[in-house]
């Protein structure tokens, strides 16, 4: 074994040593305290949130009477299937659609992958049908109102 190989398997050895040092010290044995935060991990998810409904354009088939602004978002009434254009976010966020009725969305799946996801949003027990869909790109949002009776999605801000 050479002197560099040496020296290269002292400090794996000691890198190794002061990895568990750091696991020891920040080992809780207690249940936690769900009022803190999350602490260290909670910049892994940091840019993350929902899309500015501003950045959204709204063309319905037939057109629909123009989306109205509201504190919540923006809501789109449609009668059978209208395409939401969603804006660069610039990194992944999430675009979030509440309905007052069931709707259908259908969207492709965000990065490289080649797949479109189709969903049927229904009420859940907390409330009104929500869906929410990964965007991290100029994505094309698709929302289909089922028998064509009218519906109404807002696009939320959270």
């Amino acid at each position: 074994m050479t002197g560099r190989q040496k020296v290269l398997l002292v400090a794996l050895a000691g890198l190794l040593v002061a990895l568990w040092l750091v696991a020891v010290a920040g080992r809780r044995d207690g249940p936690g305290d769900p009022a803190a935060g999350p602490g260290p991990l909670g910049r892994l998810g940091r840019g993350a949130g929902a899309v500015d409904p501003a950045t959204v354009t709204v063309a319905c088939v037939p057109p629909a009477a123009a989306p109205t602004a509201t504190a919540d978002g923006v809501v789109v009434g449609f009668d059978a299937v209208c395409r939401l254009r969603v804006a660069d976010p610039g990194s992944l966020r999430t675009l979030v659609l509440r309905g007052g009725t069931p709707f259908e969305v259908t969207a492709p799946a965000p990065g490289d992958a080649d797949v479109t996801v189709t969903d049927e949003v229904t009420p859940g027990p907390d409330g009104g049908p929500v869906a929410k869909v990964a965007v991290d790109r100029v994505t094309e949002v698709v929302l289909r109102c089922p028998g064509g009776g009218g519906c109404a999605v807002t696009i939320a801000r959270s």
